[in-house]
């Protein structure tokens, strides 16, 4: 079965745990990028739904533009056919943009995303 990576890293990440299971998606569940990072080796995934948080001034202002970077230059690495679903607020989806220059993103969803448009993105159907 195909996996799929939820990295939920706050409140507002919506739960699709029946949807994967109804697209028959085995769901790893991470609370962390990092923890997400470590299983690369040794679970590749075949789709990833993360929340997207700008670096306001903090170490990701430099080099990284979110919290997102150092998992997906991993993900390139280990992972490179993954498709990315990216979780955005609505206050910070203009800084989206510049992670997809960076990263090749499957679909960007602003907050609240349903289920009906998570399925269309997974199975690829418009």
């Amino acid at each position: 079965m195909p996996v799929i990576y939820s990295i939920i890293e706050s409140r507002f990440h919506p739960d699709f745990s029946a949807l994967y299971n109804e697209l028959k998606l085995t769901e790893i569940r991470f609370s962390a990028i990092r923890k997400a990072i470590s299983e690369l080796k040794k679970t590749p995934p075949d789709f990833v739904v993360a929340e997207f948080f700008y670096g306001y001034g903090n170490n990701y202002a430099g080099v990284n533009v979110s919290n997102l970077d150092v998992f997906l230059h991993s993900l390139q690495k280990y992972a490179p056919q993954a498709k990315v679903i990216v979780l955005v607020s609505k206050e910070e989806r203009q800084f989206v943009d510049k992670l997809a220059a960076l990263f090749k993103l499957h679909a960007i969803f602003t907050l609240p995303v349903n289920a009906n448009d998570m399925r269309k993105s997974i199975s690829g159907k418009d």
